[in-house]
This record gives structure tokens, C-alpha cells and sequence, in this order.
């Protein structure tokens, strides 16, 4: 099957997804993943595409800087210490529980076990910001407290890894380097580029943005690290100034969902083996649970602490799983730590806990959805002379 054949199909899933989704009322990427399962099990459809593991991985920058965008600092700050310990519990619990039952009852080495821990025990910050956003639940301090705590549990899954199995680079210094000094100097420098070239149709702006979140994922590669955690900072420190141009932040959403996204959550369900999986139902079993139990068990608790009356919707969507799942699966097949079976078994949990856990909160436990106005703060005075400027 040819590129062009591939992505046809692909957009064409995507596009019924959407009609679905507003039919049925379910966040469109949980049709997508379902799509990407169906299609990638009945035409075997290769995921690992060099043009849709690209594009896969950029819609992740993208929806984790979105996501970042969409807290507010203040708000971080002052629940600063509920988003660490329920992100933190998170990562911990089906860290452990994944990695003993591994090594112990499935029979796996060591590593294998390690790696099955690590992909186990993620929350998807891009599923979750997805949801959010479609029912409009972002922008209220539930969303963003679930945004910030999702956070915490990829940064300890990333660092796990890392510490654990990536060895890194030379260019690891520079990564850092280049994201603090991103982090620092973009909020200062993005009232004078967007009064200088905002507002306009070919959207220089959007362009900006894509091109840092390229440069980290470059020089993230070649340290042997994510770009991830850094793009959420990015758009953390960007929130204000997206709290000022509220339709700058919307067309990069509009560009995100419409067409970057698709790609990310088919490929995520085109990753799954069905024939693996049923050929190991009760391995599939322990590892559902190891990841769904001690998530749901440990979660809970602090949620209805700091997220009442809320705890069930929370506690539903730090179940799940998918970007950094998948990754840590991948590297896990790739330095030949866990086998083709092992790998689809993992996937599938963590596809799996991408559409379930996340299903039954939107149906059942869905805080109402609020349509409130975006309250946007007044312009810097530099954006405004900038802005007459010709």
C-alpha cells in the first residue's frame, strides 16, 4: 500500500470518527483508537510508517503544549501540592504492582518486567486533554488540576525510563540548555511577534510554535529523550499570553484536531495484535490489572480529598494511558528487552485503558458541561503600540 493509499484511508477513518463521535456523544479519539484497532487488525496496516511515526509523534508535542497552555499558573501554584501526589501515586502504584506481577507470576526477566512497569504505569495527557477539551471541562479547575497531576505521572514515567534503561547522549546538555532557554526567553519575545506578525491568514504565530516544538523534538531525539515534558513547561509559561489572544490559542487547536491528531490515535489502535492478544487472554488479564487497580485504588483517595465532587471523573482518567505507554513499549521491542507478544499485550492494556476508563467517566460521571467565556486578560501595552505599527 502506497503513502498516499495509507493516508486516505487513515483521513477517511478519521472524518467518519468525527460523525460518530457527534452522533454518539464519545470523545472522537476514543472512536479513533477503536478505528485504528479494526483497521490495522483487518487490512494489516503497517503503524511503523516513517511519515505516520512523524506525524504521530509531532501531535503529541502539540496536544501536550496545548495542554500546558490550558493551566493557569496561578491555579498550578496554588494546587501544586494535590497535582503531585496524585500524579505521583499514579506513576508509583502500577509502576510497582506491573513490574512484580511481571517478574513474578508471568515469569518475565528482569527488564522485561521493568519495562512492562514503566509502560503500565503512564496516564495519557493527550487522550485527557482531548476529552477535556470536547466537553469543555479544560477551562474549569477540575480539568486543569487532572492536566497538571497527568503531567506529574508522564514526567515520572520519562524519568524512569531514563534512568532505568536510556543512556543519554552529549547532546543531552544541550537539550536542557535549549529548552530553558525557550522556556525563559518565548513568553518575553511573544508580545512583540505577535504584534509584529499575529492576526494574519498565513499565521506566522502557528508557525512559531511548530518550529520550537520541532527543534525540542530534535535535539530530544538525539539526547535520547522526549520533547514532551518540555512542551507542556512551553505552553505552561505561554497560558497568559493565550489568555490575551484567546483566538490564537483556538486556531492552533483547530490545526491540531483537524488534522494532526487522527493520525496520532489511529496509529495508537493500529499498534494492537488481536491475534496476540487472544492468544494470551490471561497474561492480558494481570496486566489490566496491574495497571487499572493500584490507579483506581491509590488515586481515588486523594481525589475525593482535592477533587470532590469530581474524584470518580478523575480518578477514571488518571487510569489511562497511550503516548508514553506506547513509547516505553516500543523502546522496550526495539533494544529486544521484550518480545513481538509481549509488546502487543502491552499496547493493548494501554490502548485499552485509553478508551474504557475514559468512556465510562464521560458517560457516567462527566461533570456538567460549562460554557464559559473565556476571560481574557488586556493586552500588554508594548502589544499595542507594536500593534500600529505597520
Amino acid at each position: 500500500m502506497t503513502v498516499i493509499q495509507l493516508a486516505a484511508i487513515l483521513m477517511s477513518a478519521a472524518l467518519v470518527a468525527s460523525m460518530v463521535s457527534v452522533e454518539v456523544g464519545i470523545s472522537v479519539a476514543l472512536i479513533e483508537l477503536a478505528f485504528g484497532v479494526a483497521l490495522g487488525n483487518t487490512f494489516n496496516l503497517d503503524p511503523n510508517q516513517s511519515w505516520l511515526v512523524f506525524l504521530a509523534g509531532f501531535a503529541s508535542v502539540v496536544l501536550t503544549f496545548l495542554a500546558g497552555a490550558e493551566v493557569d499558573p496561578d491555579d498550578f501554584r496554588e494546587r501544586f501540592g494535590a497535582s503531585i501526589s496524585i500524579g505521583f501515586v499514579s506513576f508509583a502504584g502500577p509502576f510497582v504492582a506491573a513490574t512484580l506481577l511481571a517478574l513474578g507470576p508471568l515469569g518475565w526477566t528482569t527488564k522485561a518486567s521493568l519495562i512492562a512497569g514503566t509502560a503500565l504505569s503512564t496516564t495519557s495527557l493527550a487522550v485527557v486533554y482531548a476529552v477535556l477539551v470536547e466537553t469543555g471541562l479544560n477551562t474549569v479547575r477540575v480539568g486543569k488540576l487532572i492536566m497538571s497531576a497527568c503531567f506529574v505521572t508522564d514526567m515520572c514515567t520519562v524519568i524512569a525510563l531514563s534512568v532505568i534503561f536510556i543512556k543519554p547522549t552529549v547532546w543531552l546538555p544541550v537539550f536542557l540548555v535549549v529548552s530553558v532557554a525557550l522556556i525563559v526567553l518565548l513568553p518575553k519575545a511573544s508580545p512583540w511577534f505577535f504584534g509584529r506578525y499575529g492576526d494574519r491568514v498565513i499565521e506566522p504565530e502557528i508557525k512559531l510554535v511548530f518550529a520550537i516544538l520541532l527543534l525540542l523534538m530534535v535535539l530530544g531525539t538525539e539526547a535520547n529523550s522526549q520533547a514532551v515534558l518540555p512542551a507542556f513547561i512551553l505552553g505552561l509559561v505561554m497560558s497568559r499570553h493565550y489568555q490575551r489572544h484567546h483566538e490564537e490559542q483556538r486556531r492552533l487547536r483547530v490545526v491540531a484536531f483537524a488534522f494532526l491528531t487522527p493520525f496520532f490515535f489511529l496509529r495508537g489502535g493500529m499498534n494492537v495484535s488481536l491475534a496476540a492478544v487472544f492468544a494470551n487472554l490471561g497474561v492480558l488479564g494481570v496486566l489490566v490489572a496491574a495497571k487499572m487497580v493500584p490507579k483506581l485504588g491509590l488515586v481515588y483517595p486523594l481525589a475525593r480529598r482535592h477533587a470532590s465532587p469530581n474524584a470518580t471523573f478523575t480518578t477514571l482518567l488518571m487510569s489511562t494511558g497511550l503516548t508514553f505507554g506506547t513509547i516505553s513499549a516500543l523502546y522496550g521491542l526495539t533494544a529486544h528487552i521484550i518480545d513481538r507478544t509481549q509488546f502487543s499485550l502491552l499496547v493493548t492494556v494501554v490502548v485499552l485503558s485509553a478508551i474504557i476508563p475514559t468512556a465510562i467517566a464521560q458517560q457516567w460521571f462527566s461533570p456538567p458541561a460549562t460554557e464559559h467565556p473565556h476571560l481574557a486578560l488586556p493586552p500588554e501595552p508594548s502589544e499595542i503600540l507594536i500593534g500600529e505599527s505597520p
